[in-house]
């Protein structure tokens, strides 16, 4: 149903790609949105290249994407655009980025697409078409018991004016996982979930252009993403879980211990 908005998307994130990678290790000019919070001329030029893609074919529908906020026009067709996200990760040279591009309608994301161009691989789903990585289909993993779960965590950029939630979450799930990794990409966390490479992932205080794409692909890969609560999940939610079905619940009871 969406085969031309996701055509759109693998172009745009290809597009945006070819602006990032001539640019990693290279970045001539880094701002602060926050203490911890950086933008780079890469996330600016790679954000509107991909509206210009947008624009050129879907001019009616509204985009919302991280560095130039809101372009708002038919609210039922919504794409949600992080053009870099792991800006911190990109300015210091470390490979674990991503562009992250997703598509709500009538309120449901229905399309995502995340892609790190460094490492070529491109992860996409379309609801109830279920989700590839570079064209292969991918399944979430069947590990049963979170003591043998490798899981992924992120830190939210205001974890310096108040660290002690996220890090009791953190003691917590580390006394539980069998290994806990922070790569500081969510995009490519929820994909990598996905894919079976991570049981499981939590973080809270993200926007919604970080988890709207991954989100659909782990629940076309037959994952599960909720809140903390275990609320069925929206990007605009402020907590996220996402794992294979099998360890959720163990998460949230770890999570609201």
């Amino acid at each position: 149903m969406w085969d031309k908005e996701l055509d759109l998307a693998r172009h745009a994130s290809r597009e945006a790609g070819n602006i990032l990678i001539p640019r990693f290790g290279r970045v001539n000019h880094i701002a602060k949105k926050g203490e911890i919070d950086l933008v780079t001329e890469a996330d600016l030029q790679s954000e509107d290249v991909i509206v210009d893609i947008i624009r050129s074919r879907f001019p009616q529908d509204t985009i919302l994407a991280e560095e130039r906020g809101e372009h708002a026009r038919d609210r039922a067709r919504v794409w949600l655009i992080d053009p870099l996200d792991g800006t911190t990760n990109f300015a210091h040279g470390f490979p674990f980025f991503s562009v992250s591009i997703a598509l709500q309608v009538d309120g449901e994301c229905v399309l995502g697409v995340v892609s790190n161009p460094y490492l070529g691989e491109h992860f996409e789903a379309l609801k109830g078409a279920g989700a590839f990585l570079n064209q292969k289909a991918i399944r979430v993993s069947e590990t049963k018991d979170l003591q043998e779960s490798l899981l992924a965590v992120g830190f939210p950029y205001t974890i310096r004016e108040n660290p002690h939630r996220v890090m009791d979450h953190l003691k917590k799930m580390a006394a539980f996982a069998q290994g806990i990794r922070r790569p500081g990409s969510a995009s490519i966390d929820l994909a990598y979930v996905a894919a079976g490479r991570l049981d499981g992932f939590w973080e809270e205080g993200l926007k919604p252009w970080d988890t709207a794409a991954g989100m659909v692909i782990v629940k076309e890969a037959g994952g599960m993403v909720s809140d903390y609560e275990g609320r069925p999940y929206s990007p605009f939610m402020n907590t996220i879980v996402a794992s294979n079905p099998r360890i959720h619940e163990a998460m949230l009871s770890v999570l609201n211990s």
